[in-house]
């Protein structure tokens, strides 16, 4: 059933796109991730112009991730303080992001500027999570499957000033480094349109030595509202939000959520961890190769004096 994107200006399946909604939904309440990362990619890919997928998905992130963090919060493992100092950062850094993002919208760079975001980032923290679950899986497999949790108690991060008490995570910790990985989320989020899971998980666990049950739930928390921060600040500066796009994608994140979380609580730690960085490299590998072979839309190479 084919439907009229209004701000897009694209008619797209219906179906199609409740059911990439559903898929993200479900990455959300696994991994503790927006989606935004594949969704937004999936986005291109079907058409939709580059501004208003990265606007849109950023709404579409929010119902998903409030879905999954209410399953979450049932069972007690969100870290509300923690998501409290990532959230101010994360406000932050969106508000930049957002500058940012409308500075390269009006030199025509914005569609480059993201795909090549994308496979930075997605190249860098998919190859560093694979390695360090598989290290994980070979460790509890020595141990006769219990894995041992390397928690790093004594490194930079806990000799900086400004320490707080993070009981849920079991830290105590400066407030510093968790307001730097907000603030680069919240760019991430306005700039590329994702929730900054793919960033957020993994330095929480590696940097801030929380632990993976925890981490999950307060990632979602945070995602939330810089999410719904960014797509205010895109609806009012860009006029780029597709409501008709979000509701679609809304419907099928909040069911993928539930279905989501519920099979994340039956995995172990390792393997949501591995299962997720082979997702993060193969978007990447996708869109790398699609700026290897594919020549973009918004130039074309000539010889001599053509325009």
């Amino acid at each position: 059933m084919q439907i009229y994107l209004p701000i897009a200006e694209v008619s797209v399946n219906a179906f199609l796109l409740l059911g990439l909604g559903g898929i993200v939904g479900v990455l959300s309440g696994m991994f503790g991730v927006g989606g935004g990362f594949l969704m937004t990619p999936l986005l291109f890919f079907i058409g939709i112009p580059p501004a208003v997928a990265v606007a849109t998905e950023a709404n579409q992130i929010v119902a998903s991730s409030f879905s999954g963090v209410l399953a979450h919060l049932k069972r007690k493992t969100v870290d509300l303080r923690m998501g409290t100092v990532l959230l101010i950062g994360g406000l932050v850094g969106s508000g930049f992001g957002i500058i940012l993002f409308n500075y390269l919208k009006a030199l025509g760079q914005v569609e480059l500027l993201v795909q090549l975001c994308y496979v930075v980032f997605l190249g860098m923290i998919g190859t560093l999570m694979f390695f360090e679950s598989l290290k994980a899986i070979r460790n509890a497999n020595k141990t006769g499957g219990v894995a041992v949790p390397k928690r790093r108690k004594h490194n930079w991060v806990h000799n900086l000033p400004f320490k707080m008490k993070f009981r849920v995570s079991g830290l105590y910790i400066s407030v510093i480094p968790p307001i730097l990985v907000g603030v680069l989320v919240g760019i991430l989020a306005a700039i590329m349109g994702v929730g900054g899971g793919f960033i957020m998980v993994p330095a929480m666990i590696y940097l801030l030595g929380m632990p993976t049950k925890v981490v999950v739930g307060t990632s979602l928390f945070q995602i939330i509202f810089v999410t719904a921060f960014t797509t205010m600040l895109h609806a009012t500066t860009n006029f780029t939000v597709d409501v008709v796009l979000a509701v679609l994608l809304l419907v099928g994140g909040v069911i993928g959520a539930q279905i989501g979380t519920r099979i994340g609580v039956k995995m172990k730690a390792e393997q949501l961890r591995i299962w997720l960085a082979i997702m993060v490299l193969a978007v990447c590998g996708k869109l790398a190769f699609d700026l290897l072979v594919m020549p973009s839309e918004l130039y074309s190479l000539g010889t001599g004096g053509h325009s």
